[in-house]
């Protein structure tokens, strides 16, 4: 038994520690990214290059990882969800990059929270998340989506002072050649954005996670992800950038931006996103976006020069209260379930499929 509490809480700690690495990741990606377009670098290609970048790198590990697993065969219908999968996520990024390109990364990691919020919802409709409004736990989960929410509206809709100012007034460039009329403008158009953008990746989580358990292979999966993301962001990055010029990337930030992205962006995140929706759940994977927040506040700062509003301090604030509020509704509801007959629940460490069988024995030593 106490070997078996060890490798449960070993197991978790991966979990967890996978998670917080991947919102670093993520962070490093919206920054990075909000620093080559200020050198000139096009959404459409950036998109287009991170797609093909992540199919070729994660091809052949697709084809090793899962070379003796018992998959379901390739059928059209399955290629049809495979597409639904890449459109989704392909309209998620697109918006959340063109969020970020008219805003910041600390907005952009700011708006990620109603992501929380929408996939809670979303969770419970399609009864993956258990709801009883006489439960405590149930109460404070209700209480910490709310105040995610309401955090991110008071980031996108109230400035306030300035509490750091910009260190270069060109980092806050517009992507398109119209002159943008203020400041104030970019930054809600931006939020506007980046809020759509998460309400979509909520129904992304949503059905990645109904599919990844029909289909248990996260390389594969991520794989179909990024070719057909790859199939829709080339012709719509031809119509917007028809000129060859556009598609030539420098060897300089815009490069690592592309070669992040595909690789560690899409490539390793997404699988790691994957597997977590596919062991944890769509809501245990959406409590880890407020931890982006306080880190991409100070890279955004320190190399972007991005001023820091006291808007964007309060709105952090209330959204990091719902963020341990909602936490500590999830563990107070999985305490219950420990509690409850064996056969009434199943440690996700059980699960051998997909990405687990490289993690697994990790936990057995």
């Amino acid at each position: 038994m106490p070997m078996q509490g060890r490798r449960y809480w070993l197991w978790e700690l991966l979990i967890f520690t996978a998670m917080v690495a991947l919102e670093c990741a993520v962070v490093g990606l919206t920054t990075i990214y909000k620093a080559a377009i200020t050198k000139g670098l096009n959404y459409h290609v950036y998109m287009a290059y991170t797609y093909a970048i992540a199919a070729a790198f994660l091809l052949p590990l697709a084809c090793l990882s899962h070379r003796n697993t018992p998959l379901p065969p390739l059928t059209v219908v399955l290629l049809g969800k495979f597409f639904i999968l890449g459109f989704l996520g392909f309209t998620e990024q697109y918006l959340k990059y063109l969020g970020m390109a008219y805003s910041s990364p600390t907005l952009g990691s700011a708006m990620g929270n109603i992501n929380l919020a929408c996939t809670f919802c979303l969770a419970i409709l399609f009864r993956m998340e258990k709801l009883k409004l006489r439960s405590l736990s149930s109460q404070a989960k209700i209480i910490g989506a709310s105040m995610s929410i309401a955090g991110a509206l008071v980031i996108v809709l109230y400035n306030g002072p300035m509490l750091i100012p910009a260190h270069d007034k060109d980092l806050r460039i517009s992507i398109t050649d119209r002159v943008m009329s203020g400041a104030q403008y970019d930054w809600i158009l931006g939020g506007t954005l980046l809020a759509a953008g998460n309400v979509v990746s909520s129904i992304w989580y949503i059905f990645q996670t109904i599919f990844v358990k029909e289909y248990p292979a996260e390389f594969i999966l991520v794989f179909f992800f990024s070719f057909f993301g790859f199939s829709l962001a080339l012709p719509v990055g031809i119509a917007f950038e028809p000129h060859l010029s556009s598609w030539i990337i420098p060897p300089d930030i815009r490069l690592v931006s592309v070669l992040y992205s595909g690789i560690v962006g899409t490539g390793i995140g997404y699988v790691i996103n994957a597997w977590g929706l596919h062991v944890k759940g769509p809501v245990y994977v959406s409590l880890f976006k407020p931890l982006a927040i306080p880190i991409a506040t100070v890279a955004g700062v320190i190399f972007l020069g991005d001023q820091l509003y006291l808007g964007c301090v309060m709105g952090s604030i209330i959204i990091a209260v719902g963020f341990y509020t909602l936490m500590w509704g999830k563990l107070k509801e999985e305490m219950v379930e420990e509690l409850s007959p064996p056969s009434d629940h199943h440690s996700a460490a059980d699960s051998s499929d997909g990405l687990d069988d490289i993690v697994a024995p990790l936990i057995k030593r």
